[in-house]
């Protein structure tokens, strides 16, 4: 089992930057790949960010490209996705996800545990 918890949610401005993290707990995080999804309300939920156990390699979705950054400290078995140049669209609760494979991947179904997630509210 890996536990996972989310944090560094909040309400910022367009424009401004937000860094959420999720700490991990239970196995070795270095096992896991890790990756980032939203929930809007309404919406489904949707991929946004992935990294592979040894965070050499990410991948993202098109509409966070060039503002989002995923990573890593394997030491402190924790992931981060630091989000600059926020837009309102980017509003959601943004999960943490651990998946048993080295590689990144954007598929929900392709991981095994999530946390709890946690609010960010972009204001216009």
């Amino acid at each position: 089992q890996v536990q996972l918890a989310e944090s560094g949610g909040g309400l910022a401005q367009a424009g401004g930057s937000l860094r959420v993290s999720c700490a991990a707990s239970g196995r070795t995080f270095s096992n896991f790949a890790m990756g980032w999804f939203r929930q809007a309300p309404g919406r489904e939920r949707e991929f946004v960010a992935a990294i592979s156990r040894s965070g050499s390699n990410t991948g993202y979705t098109d509409s966070v490209k060039g503002r989002f950054t995923i990573s890593r400290d394997n030491a402190k078995s924790t992931v981060y996705l630091q989000m600059n140049s926020l837009k309102p669209e980017d509003s959601a609760v943004y999960y943490c996800a651990a998946a048993n494979g080295y590689f990144r991947y954007e598929r929900a179904g392709q991981y095994s545990y999530w946390g709890q997630g946690t609010q960010v509210t972009v204001s216009s």
